[in-house]
């Protein structure tokens, strides 16, 4: 009787589900109406009134679904002045995908938990094109200033934006969650390309509560060749914040894999503090230092930096642990190299001047990181088995299989640094 009634109440369920057809003129009179399941088809066209979604509730395995085409004529949304383009306020289980969101220069952000929602959880943002939010430094591709828990924010193309996306708030407060952040490409920032803000503590009411989360950032490509503030401006590629230092969520931890952190002519490439997990990135920077590890509003914790590829012209890496830190840094199997030494200006020659306009970008591993060599005693570490079971540390940077302890993010040159589908920088 019970798989009986459970099965009538899934087939209720269904039909209430809807797929519902808007165009331009049409589609916010839909938005407040929305329920579990149901899916906003957008049809391609300018969109001027913007996206304001409040009070949506999806559910797990149903979330409101609201997407334009997958391909073809975009589903455009055009920026206006005093509104964030996607205004989340108190929603759960939503997925936006498939839109473009063109900031026209204006003073707003393309997406943004507004700091008045009380939560937006379980939010997926994926295949947006967002571009030309960059009125300033404080315009953000995508943003949260409310907890957010459970975000998957995926193969997204940020571009031309002050801020590509910024996490957490200023202070500490609105604690982000939890966050799934992969296979997007970021470039042209004024500032970050990712921020993700220290915290100073959990919200009761936080799903999750009383378990060890990982907010995981891998497969991107974080790039600030051209566009960059500098002076007092000048932004790291990416950086992250410590978790809180006492009660729930103190050993969260950043795992951070397989990224592509591509040139800053005014800062490092990465900066971090907190328990941070960071392998099998690449990082080239021409121009100065590549990974910082140091305190910011805290001091690093449990930290592990290992089987990265680093050519840079300053640091290739560094780690300041702080004053009387009782965590003890664990860095190996790294290839690093950097271009004021003469192996790494070497390599350095070797990666060709690609223009932005260079279509698919076809830099070859072997000219600069594939060909740098590693002194031999460099390759007896082991990975400790806190490390090696980490996720994907049994691959390298592309994804294949580590047979040995071979230092780097590489075990074998590769065609490109970046999958063919991501865009020129």
């Amino acid at each position: 009787m019970r798989l009986i009634l459970a099965v009538l109440c899934w087939a209720v369920w269904a039909v209430r589900a809807a797929d519902i057809h808007a165009g331009p003129d049409d589609y916010r009179q839909f938005l407040g109406r929305l329920q579990a399941g149901d899916r906003l088809l957008l049809a391609p066209g300018d969109y001027l009134r913007g996206l304001p979604l409040q009070g949506l509730n999806g559910e797990a395995g149903r979330p409101i679904l609201i997407e334009g085409l997958a391909s073809g004529p975009p589903a455009r949304f055009l920026a206006r002045r005093g509104a964030n383009t996607v205004s989340l306020v108190d929603v759960r289980h939503v997925v936006i995908r498939h839109l473009e969101l063109d900031g026209q220069r204006l003073p707003v952000d393309a997406v943004k938990a507004e700091g008045h929602s009380r939560h937006a959880h379980f939010v997926t943002l994926e295949k947006l094109h967002i571009h030309d939010h960059d009125a300033s430094q404080q315009s953000v591709g995508i943003s949260t200033k409310c907890p957010a828990y459970g975000w998957v924010v995926r193969g997204n193309r940020i571009e031309r934006v002050g801020t590509g996306m910024y996490f957490g708030d200023s202070d500490g407060s609105d604690p982000f969650v939890a966050g799934l952040i992969e296979d997007n490409h970021v470039s042209g920032t004024l500032g970050y390309n990712l921020q993700i803000k220290h915290q100073r503590g959990r919200p009761e009411g936080l799903p999750g509560a009383g378990q060890r989360h990982d907010t995981i950032i891998r497969r991107n490509f974080f790039g600030k060749e051209t566009g960059a503030n500098a002076g007092a401006l000048a932004r790291p590629n990416v950086l992250v914040g410590h978790w809180p230092l006492a009660g729930e969520g103190i050993e969260d931890r950043y795992l951070i894999y397989a990224n592509l952190f591509w040139q800053n002519p005014t800062e490092a490439l990465f900066q971090g503090e907190g328990n941070v997990a960071l392998y099998n990135n690449v990082f080239v920077n021409r121009q100065g230092s590549a990974v910082n590890i140091r305190p910011h509003n805290d001091r690093p914790r449990e930290v592990a930096v290992f089987h990265n590829t680093v050519l840079s012209r300053g640091r290739a890496i560094r780690v300041e642990p702080g004053l009387d830190n009782p965590h003890v840094p664990r860095v190996m199997l790294n290839l690093a190299r950097s271009i004021d030494d003469a192996s790494g200006a070497e390599a350095a020659a070797r990666i060709p001047a690609l223009p932005a306009a260079s279509p698919g970008w076809p830099l070859s591993a072997t000219d600069g990181l594939g060909g740098l060599d590693m002194p031999a005693d460099e390759t007896r570490e082991i990975l400790p088995p806190g490390l090696s079971s980490l996720p994907d540390a049994d691959r390298d940077y592309a994804g294949r299989p580590r047979l040995s302890a071979i230092p780097g993010a590489l075990v074998a040159p590769l065609d490109r640094l970046w999958p063919p589908e991501w865009p020129a920088p």
